[in-house]
Formats: structure tokens, C-alpha cells, sequence
């Protein structure tokens, strides 16, 4: 990747939620070089998303209607499950009131 294309890449992953913002940059800086040339587009497609949507798919609260995205999902939500601790994508359960319990 040259590094007008990675600046363009990088840029684009800014947002207006901070989370997004360093999940993003995190696949971008660990993931993006190696990913096969269809995650590289699914991730290009997935910097258009609106934040409120992208962050949907992130917390499993709707699945994205693109199958093709899912890989590069999996991905963030790992980076993001790892960065919270643990679970599929830091959701908090529901029944653990008051423990901060994540679920599996």
C-alpha cells in the first residue's frame, strides 16, 4: 500500500464516535496489509457506513444486510471484545446488574 492510499485509508477512519475511531485504525495498523483483496474492499465499504449503523453491527444488535462485510466484522468485533475484556463485542449482560459482567 502506498502511503497516499493508507493516508486516505487512515483519514477515513475517523469518526464521530472515538470508539469506532481507534477499532478502525486497529485493523487498519494490524489487519488491513495482510487481508485478502475482497476484506480490503469490505473494509473500504464498511468506512462508508454511517457511525450509528456501523456500531450496530459491531454490538450484534442488527446484522449487516452485506454478507461480504461479516469477515471484516468478525475482525473489529474481536479487536473490540479484546479491548473491553472479553465477550463478543463487550455487550453487558443484562441479568449481572451491577457486577459490570460480560457476557461470553
Amino acid at each position: 500500500m502506498d502511503a497516499a492510499q493508507r493516508g486516505r485509508l487512515a483519514w477515513r477512519c475517523r469518526r464521530g464516535m472515538k470508539e469506532l475511531d481507534l477499532l478502525l485504525r486497529e485493523y487498519l495498523d494490524q489487519h488491513w496489509a495482510a487481508a485478502e483483496s475482497c476484506d480490503r474492499d469490505g473494509f473500504a465499504r464498511i468506512l462508508e457506513l454511517p457511525d450509528p449503523e456501523l456500531a450496530s453491527y459491531l454490538l450484534g444488535h442488527e446484522v449487516a444486510t452485506d454478507i461480504t462485510l461479516e469477515p471484516v466484522l468478525a475482525v473489529l468485533r474481536g479487536l473490540s471484545a479484546r479491548r473491553t475484556g472479553g465477550g463478543s463485542a463487550g455487550a453487558r449482560d443484562p441479568g449481572a446488574q451491577g457486577t459490570g459482567a460480560v457476557q461470553p
